[in-house]
């Protein structure tokens, strides 16, 4: 589902773009702090209705605007559809619009627009916290499972009232089972969801990986967050008083996990940086992937700075297998020849380079497509 035109205005210090990506390979070459990555920050919030880069929207909008508006026409097949998203400096509230209409859930842009970004922040995936594993399973789970997001809304709800008769109600609550059977009941929803995505999954990332790094060794254990002997009311009622004293509940579909481990080792203590973003590429194109062949919809993806921790062989691995894939990236450099050099002889690549005014705002420009020489 490539964007065949994109428009930013007041975002960050970009100047107003109105530009046509091409449908597959799009290069960002700039200099530092001239607004490359800002573009994808753009395409990002298009599809996810959040920034990488703040908690904040307020301080993606540039300085001297009171409005960012990024707008993007998707072509879906024989036909194509705007997506568009505004936010006001002073005004908290998003506004997002979905082919004309106005939405107010965020899950209506993700399903419009799926895509995965491969960035320096992506290493989270191996060293950070399981949320971000957890996260990453559910996009996945989320486009292929059409109950997934009821499940998971409601699991959530669940365990929001339970939490709040933890902390400021009595133990012997009567609604506390009543709560506790709503989690239960959904987070075993949510469970099953997990762990038929993990087995869809799991052969399309170890070909992926195969591709990229042969790591035979490495391998990916979904955890489900409670204890695979017993059914989950049993747990939260047996765990009523600890949980009582921790203030929350400890085990759930909350607590899931992706478990990356190099034979008996968690694979971030074993690796190097740079087969580190090789192991996290594979995860994001192998979601892709998945989307591809369950839905046959395509992805969209967004690789900041390619040649930060990569060797020229390993770029030309990465650029080869996103050929092959056939799906609209951008990607950003500030090196020309790195981004350029990794890619077979016939890619037809549309470049654009991003121009830095002595006031510091960036001007995107196009400068033609071509193929590598």
């Amino acid at each position: 589902m490539p964007i065949n035109r994109l428009c930013f205005n007041g975002l960050r210090n970009l100047s107003a773009i109105d530009v046509t990506p091409g449908p597959g390979i799009n290069l960002v070459v700039g200099a530092n702090g001239s607004g490359k990555t800002s573009v994808l920050e753009g395409l990002h919030l298009l599809g996810m209705g959040r920034s990488f880069r703040t908690r904040h929207l307020k301080h993606a909008i540039a300085h001297d605007a009171d409005v960012m508006t990024l707008f993007a026409r998707v072509d879906d097949g024989d036909a194509s559809f705007p997506i568009g998203l505004r936010r006001a400096r002073d005004v908290s509230e998003l506004e997002l619009r979905l082919a004309g209409e106005r939405v107010h859930r965020l899950a209506r842009l993700t399903e419009a627009l799926p895509l995965q970004l491969v960035n320096p922040d992506s290493f989270r995936l191996l060293e950070g916290p399981p949320a971000g594993r957890r996260e990453f399973i559910d996009w996945g789970v989320f486009h292929v499972e059409h109950a997934f997001f009821d499940a998971w809304r409601r699991a959530r709800r669940a365990l929001k009232h339970r939490n709040a008769l933890l902390r400021h109600g009595k133990i012997s609550d009567d609604s506390l089972p009543i709560w506790e059977s709503e989690l239960a009941h959904w987070g075993q929803r949510l469970d099953d969801f997990r762990c038929r995505w993990m087995s869809a999954f799991q052969p399309i990332f170890e070909e992926t990986l195969a591709d990229l790094l042969p790591l035979p060794e490495l391998t990916l254990r979904y955890s489900r967050g409670w204890d695979r002997q017993r059914d989950l009311e049993t747990v939260l009622s047996q765990a009523r008083e600890t949980d009582r004293q921790m203030g929350f509940t400890q085990q759930g579909p909350q607590r899931a996990d992706l478990r990356i481990r190099l034979g008996r080792h968690p694979a971030v203590e074993v690796l190097s940086r740079g087969q580190q973003k090789l192991v996290v590429s594979a995860l994001k194109l192998s979601q892709g992937r998945l989307l591809e062949r369950m839905t046959g919809r395509t992805c969209l993806y967004l690789v900041d700075d390619l040649p930060a921790e990569l060797d020229t062989d390993h770029r030309r691995v990465f650029c080869q297998l996103l050929e092959r894939m056939g799906c609209q990236t951008f990607i950003t450099s500030v090196e020309h020849d790195a981004l350029v050099g990794p890619w077979s002889s016939h890619t037809s690549l549309t470049m654009f380079h991003v121009e830095q005014s002595p006031s510091g705002q960036g001007r995107l420009v196009p400068t033609g497509h071509g193929q590598t020489s």
